[in-house]
């Protein structure tokens, strides 16, 4: 697909911590939305390639909610990896270590059916309440 979406972080966080808060589901519960309306109330990730990631995301007056769904093509503990979802789209994590920072870059195939700002806006704000939520624990 064309078109790439890229959102990025700095994390005032060192490369193992931010992988470690970024891949586990323990902490994946605790900043994987976009919005404080939203939750994510249960993950699962088998970080192998092959191996599934699940994340359940829904409005907290349960009014909405969806799972989704990847399985990884490339795993570089640490490093990057790259999955692909049900549909097709693929998406790729880098984690570069900068000083005593971690930068993080989300790489996505947008869908079809919301504008590509909103998808990225979206996105970023997932990464940003990461930052956030990294930083603060």
């Amino acid at each position: 697909m064309s078109n790439k979406i890229v959102v990025t972080a700095t994390i005032h966080a060192a490369i193992g911590k931010v992988w470690d808060d970024y891949t586990n589901p323990e902490h994946i519960i605790r900043w994987n939305f976009a919005d404080p309306s939203w939750q994510c109330p249960s993950a699962s990730n088998d970080m192998r390639v092959g191996g599934k990631y699940s994340a359940r995301m829904e409005a907290k007056d349960g009014s909405f909610g969806f799972d989704f769904e990847a399985v990884y093509n490339e795993v570089i503990e640490g490093e990057r990896f790259t999955y692909t979802m049900p549909n097709g789209r693929q998406a790729s994590v880098v984690f570069k270590k900068d000083g005593d920072q971690t930068k993080v870059t989300v790489t996505f195939d947008p869908e079809t059916e919301h504008p590509l700002e909103m998808q990225k806006n979206g996105w970023q704000a997932i990464l940003d309440n990461f930052k956030k939520y990294t930083e603060s624990n």
